[in-house]
């Protein structure tokens, strides 16, 4: 859902955002393992989202591809999107634990929920992981990585397997089409806080 509203050259939050920044999107991280149907890991049995802090071309070529070009172009935001199979909501796991943690990222990831909370009934903020004590995030966790690596807004989001309690749909669960216009919601507060990254 958020590609495709973003190519849609008729909608004027598209478009707006385009005007203002360059987006990088890998819609799947972990190509092999999806083929062998692992949620987690790739064909060696590697979390990706546990190499961040030292990727390598062994264990885990796309992050370091995919890190190396950040390094080049810079991260100005990310959003790091998953599914949970244990919380029924949405959700986003904050930065709160990174070293560099400021009042600056803390402001940027409140103004972004709080534009996320008022765009789409999909969305909560109040039930997801625990949060971390300052300077103990795990910075091998992509967003937590690029949130300290490049001292900008990056999140992590959830979104459940089943259902979404804060609006259950008892005969489809959160489906495929739910997912898509949840992606879609997600564009109008990145527009929400683009004037505010640097």
């Amino acid at each position: 859902g958020l590609i495709k509203r973003l190519l849609d050259e008729n909608d004027p939050v598209s478009q707006k955002l385009i005007e203002k920044a360059v987006f990088y999107i890998v819609p799947n991280m972990n190509v092999d393992g999806s083929i062998h149907g692992n949620l987690r890991v790739n064909s060696l049995g590697i979390n990706y989202n546990r190499e961040w802090n030292e990727p390598s071309l062994e264990k885990s070529p796309e992050v370091y591809h995919i890190r190396n070009i950040m390094d080049k172009v810079g991260v100005d935001m990310c959003l790091d999107i998953h599914g949970d199979e244990e919380l029924p909501y949405n959700f986003i796991s904050r930065n709160e634990g990174i070293p560099k943690y400021t009042k600056r990222l803390e402001d940027l990831e409140q103004a972004f929920i709080d534009s996320w909370l008022r765009v789409s009934p999909d969305f909560q903020y109040g039930i997801g992981y625990p949060k971390s004590e300052p300077g103990k995030a795990n910075m091998t966790v992509c967003s937590k990585h690029l949130g300290q690596r490049f001292d900008c807004l990056s999140l992590t989001v959830e979104m459940p397997f089943k259902d979404n309690s804060t609006m259950p749909n008892p005969q489809y669960g959160w489906s495929p089409e739910r997912s898509m216009h949840f992606g879609k919601s997600v564009l109008n507060s990145v527009l929400d806080v683009v004037d505010l990254l640097r």
